[in-house]
């Protein structure tokens, strides 16, 4: 950010966005010297279940080289479920902290930020990004090839091996929030308590075996998160190909991470547990998932990780695909969903669920 520029007010409804204010926010940003922006076109994209993404079209009164065309912006859900859901786990909050703090000392791939703001009484925010078009959203209904699974390895370790094992980070407050015995007894009993509507909406495509791990797992949550024991890195909390833009033959970056409302600071291997459970299809994660897992973890050597076997990875590994089940049933109730929304949920319970009967973590959670 420039010395000497006043910090932009906080606008978080993006019908409010206009010239005036995009003109102090990237001068602020340090991208745009002298001119002005003069006209300001906006339209939604993207299918974010906690938020609103806009694209704004930018002009100026003059050449502006390092000014950008375009730029998208992230704002508050207009739906009141959702918005409560985000200030009960205080996403909106985690994901600007993420920007303002942790982005430049980790070497995944994430959109550069112009601005980053927050009320945290009122929980309004904006966030304010590079436009990464061409490149395209992941789909996760659809599910992801191989190699996108790969390149979602390779970046997870870019991500997790930066900050692996790092004490400070224990000191960050927003970012170790779920942490403790008061956090997982209300985690338990949130998920407790959702998981008869779940079951009422999703339950009829399951079978009756991965239903019985996902009421183990309300019976076993303290056991289970107890279990995974540092060393901790910084987590992206919900790595799934929603939330990455793939790079197109037109152009773009390979693989651009987004959507840091989730993150936090625990064991990496949940990340990387609940990629590849959800993000292939079932018959394809089955045929690749070692070998996704060995990427992931050859990475994290390669990046400077030491101490991590692989042995132990494997064993965490069982055990981290219940993440994706705490997951699909929380977000699938607590989130206001479109027709899409549903199916998106649809396809992760599927997924998640096969994925942990899979490796037995009913039998892994009663031996906890």
């Amino acid at each position: 950010m420039v010395e000497g520029t006043a910090k932009p007010r906080l606008v978080s409804d993006p019908t409010q966005v206009d010239a005036a204010w995009l003109t102090d926010v990237l001068r602020h940003a340090g991208v745009l010297d002298g001119g002005a922006v003069t006209d300001v076109r906006s339209q939604r994209i993207g299918t974010g279940q906690m938020g609103q993404n806009y694209a704004f079209s930018l002009t100026y009164d003059r050449a502006a080289p390092q000014a950008p065309a375009t730029i998208v912006g992230k704002f508050p859900s207009p739906e009141p479920k959702s918005r409560q859901a985000a200030r009960m786990f205080r996403t909106y909050e985690r994901e600007v902290g993420f920007y303002r703090e942790l982005a430049h000392t980790v070497d995944i791939r994430v959109p550069k930020c112009y601005l980053a703001d927050i009320d945290l009484e009122s929980g309004d925010f904006v966030l304010l990004f590079e436009d990464l078009r061409p490149a395209v959203q992941g789909d996760q209904i659809a599910g992801c090839t191989i190699e996108e699974s790969v390149l979602a390895m390779e970046q997870l370790a870019a991500l997790h091996a930066p900050r692996w094992g790092d004490p400070s980070l224990a000191e960050i407050a927003w970012l170790n929030q779920s942490d403790g015995d008061d956090a997982t007894g209300m985690l338990r009993t949130v998920y407790q308590g959702l998981w008869p509507a779940f079951v009422a909406q999703f339950g009829g495509s399951l079978t009756s075996g991965q239903l019985e791990i996902g009421e183990a797992l309300g019976v076993y949550m303290k056991e289970w998160r107890n279990s995974f024991t540092p060393p901790y890195t910084i987590t992206h909390g919900d790595y799934r190909i929603d939330n990455m833009l793939f790079g197109t033959p037109e152009g773009g970056y390979p693989l651009t991470t987004v959507d840091w409302q989730t993150i936090g600071h625990g064991a990496g291997i949940h990340d990387a547990a609940y990629f590849i459970g959800n993000g292939p299809r079932v018959p394809d994660r089955r045929a690749h998932e070692m070998d996704l897992l060995r990427r992931y973890y050859d990475c994290l050597l390669a990046r400077g990780v030491s101490g991590y076997t692989w042995e132990r990875c494997v064993d965490e590994y069982k055990r981290a695909t219940l993440s994706g089940v705490l997951m699909t049933v929380v977000a699938s109730q607590v989130v206001a969903s479109d027709q899409r929304g549903v199916a998106m949920f649809a396809a992760m319970a599927e997924r998640h669920f096969a994925h942990a009967a899979d490796h037995k973590a009913g039998e892994i959670l009663r031996g906890l």
